[in-house]
């Protein structure tokens, strides 16, 4: 199992990014997904998932309306569009398997990729 996170980056308050995650190594496409986060000195901290079906997607009270997760299963790719991006939105973003806690603890999980949001 393979998975690679990418889009991360320096931003200002406000601003958007996005993030992908290349899959390889597993059926993707029969694999619920999601992205999770850590800030300095925090736990890792679950942010939204998607079901393998693609039709049903779940976040984080702190992102909901601001952020959206999607899949391209002929890509076997995850992506995160974070918009109107906060200061507090900083961290090391991961995806890995499963929905929500249960990504938290899962054995698959990529290398993650930094964002920060600042001025």
């Amino acid at each position: 199992v393979q998975l690679v996170e990418s889009g991360g980056g320096l931003v200002q308050p406000g601003g958007s990014l996005r993030l992908s995650c290349a899959a390889n190594g597993f059926t993707f496409r029969l694999s619920d997904m999601s992205w999770v986060r850590q800030a300095p000195g925090k736990d890792l901290e679950w942010v939204s998932s998607i079901n393998n079906r693609g039709d049903f997607t779940v976040y984080t009270d702190s992102v909901k309306g601001r952020f959206t997760i999607s899949r391209d299963d002929a890509k076997n790719t995850l992506h995160l569009q974070m918009n109107s991006l906060k200061t507090e939105d900083s961290g090391v973003y991961y995806c890995a398997t499963g929905l929500t806690s249960v990504a938290l603890t899962s054995p698959f999980r990529g290398q993650g990729t930094q964002v920060t949001v600042s001025s």
